[in-house]
């Protein structure tokens, strides 16, 4: 999992003094909202490999489907630590719509998250300014393992493995 420092991200918001942009001049490592992007992908150098879409958690997932190849980092919020959809949204980007690139969660991105995170398709992260590094690198570390399937390991755990032969009932 990467941990990212907002005073040190190399993506950037297409922003001005007024708010985000309608139409963002193009450059590389350039985060865009949703909007923006429909706005711009028409006339968005192909060539341009590192372009961000940061997308709500109340859209669907969907709406990024063509445009993916295209993008490397999917950016999906946590309004509030308690609202999950987001959780929904990387598995279906990584599973449904086999999305490569990075997917990012910020908002309220709370140390407890983490692991489920991870076992949904997240592999970047910028946790809330009250939340410990330390404690964060630890939360991933505490489960060896999980019983249920995720993103990285499809199959639950009776399934990864062959059965045991000498599991066999002596005499029959």
């Amino acid at each position: 999992m990467k941990f990212v420092d907002p005073h040190h991200d190399q993506w950037q918001a297409a922003a001005g003094e007024d708010g985000p942009r309608p139409t963002p001049a193009p450059r590389e490592h350039s985060l865009l909202t949703l909007d923006q992007w429909h706005a711009v992908r028409g006339h968005w150098p192909a060539g341009m490999q590192h372009i961000g879409v940061a997308l709500p958690n109340d859209r669907d997932i969907e709406d990024l489907k063509d445009d993916l190849p295209r993008l490397s980092l999917v950016v999906l919020d946590f309004p509030k630590w308690t609202d999950g959809r987001a959780y929904s949204q990387a598995r279906v980007l990584r599973t449904r719509l086999r999305f490569t690139g990075e997917v990012r969660a910020t908002g309220e991105v709370l140390v407890d998250m983490l692991p489920l995170l991870q076992r949904t398709g997240f592999d970047a992260v910028q946790l809330r300014a009250d939340q410990s590094l330390d404690s964060a690198q630890r939360a991933l570390r505490f489960f060896a393992g999980h019983y249920q399937g995720d993103v990285t390991e499809p199959q639950p755990a009776f399934r990864r493995t062959e059965p045991f032969e000498g599991a066999r009932h002596v005499g029959h």
